[in-house]
């Protein structure tokens, strides 16, 4: 067994980190031999909710967790950290645009990127999953200077699990068998699930591409990218919740593939700071697709973009760039 880690989770009262904490807790994350130590962080309000989920964790009798540390202090929860799943933020209630989330979650993460550069570890991997996950990612990395900027990172790890599911499901095979799903642009209903680049394992052993496995690019290019587009929507109004075990597996993923790397061939969708490639705008948090080596992410280079995808590449990017003056004009940057 190595040394224990210290992995913070915000919003670690709510319904995300209600299904991510045991997942992290029990090794599906960091390993089956990685001990840790959770720092668990929510507001005031919250301390007796959290108290509980803190019973339930010492009742899962978990070999791997060796503490855990409650608190509604930013700078207790971020102390030492080497991951961080930023999970609390203002929820998405239905009826909710995406921009009426803006004003409240951006001073939500200026504080807590003051609180990770001060007292988290330098090298520390940090994914915002509360929403807009892309912007506040990018608010997060401008108030944490001293941590590099390849460092935060945004979901959309749940948007590929989910593109995955609907390709299996058509093509009717195992969702393990569907890789290679892109993900582009914002973790909103702008995004692009680009099946173009993406392979299925057939029944019978072979490997085709997901065009000639679905047969059917009318409905890659409107049902399955509507379906993808609109499914946290459409989770809203079935739970009157937003998406919850689905979005922890997708974290844990998320993670996981940072902290131990991609399958030779595979690649996932992560939201990182742009650096044009794609012909995408620089400076913001746009969801590429990527290999993962040594603690380390490459933007996957020479993919083919159809006149389709540049429209909604477009699309996406500008929606990010208004998204970024919005929040830098909130927080008076």
């Amino acid at each position: 067994m190595s040394e224990p880690i210290r992995v913070v989770v915000t919003g670690a009262a709510g319904q995300i980190a209600y299904s991510l904490l045991y997942m992290i807790a029990k090794g599906d994350v960091f390993g089956p031999n990685q001990p840790l130590i959770l720092h668990l962080l929510d507001i005031p309000p919250m301390m007796g909710v959290l108290e509980g989920v803190v019973m339930e964790l010492a009742d899962c009798a978990l070999p791997l967790l060796r503490g855990v540390v409650p608190t509604a202090d930013p700078a207790e929860a971020f102390k030492g950290v080497v991951a961080a799943f930023l999970v609390g933020a203002m929820p998405r209630k239905q009826g909710m645009e995406r921009k009426d989330l803006l004003s409240a979650n951006v001073k939500i993460f200026k504080v807590q990127g003051e609180a990770l550069d001060k007292h988290a570890d330098k090298n520390v991997k940090v994914l915002v999953v509360g929403n807009p996950a892309n912007t506040n990612a990018l608010i997060c990395s401008r108030f944490a200077p001293s941590i590099p900027r390849e460092n935060f990172t945004a979901m959309t790890r749940l948007d590929q699990n989910r593109a995955q599911a609907q390709i299996a499901a058509r093509v009717n095979v195992p969702v393990a068998n569907v890789n290679n799903i892109v993900i582009w642009g914002n973790h909103s209903s702008t995004q692009f699930p680009d099946g173009s680049h993406g392979q299925v394992k057939m029944d019978s052993g072979k490997t085709v591409s997901v065009r000639e496995a679905v047969g059917d690019d009318a409905w890659l290019r409107s049902i399955f990218v509507e379906t993808v587009q609109k499914r946290g929507a459409a989770v809203i109004n079935a739970r009157k919740m937003s998406s919850a075990m689905s979005a922890a597996k997708a974290a844990g993923d998320h993670m996981k593939d940072w902290f131990h790397g991609t399958p030779a061939g595979q690649f996932v969708s992560m939201g990182v700071v742009s650096d044009g490639s794609y012909g995408t705008p620089k400076d913001v948090v746009f969801s590429f697709p990527v290999v993962i080596k040594n603690k380390k992410w490459e933007i996957v280079k020479n993919l083919q973009i159809d006149d389709f995808g540049r429209k909604m590449l477009d699309i996406t990017g500008k929606e990010l760039e208004e998204e970024r003056g919005e929040a830098l004009a909130i927080i008076g940057a």
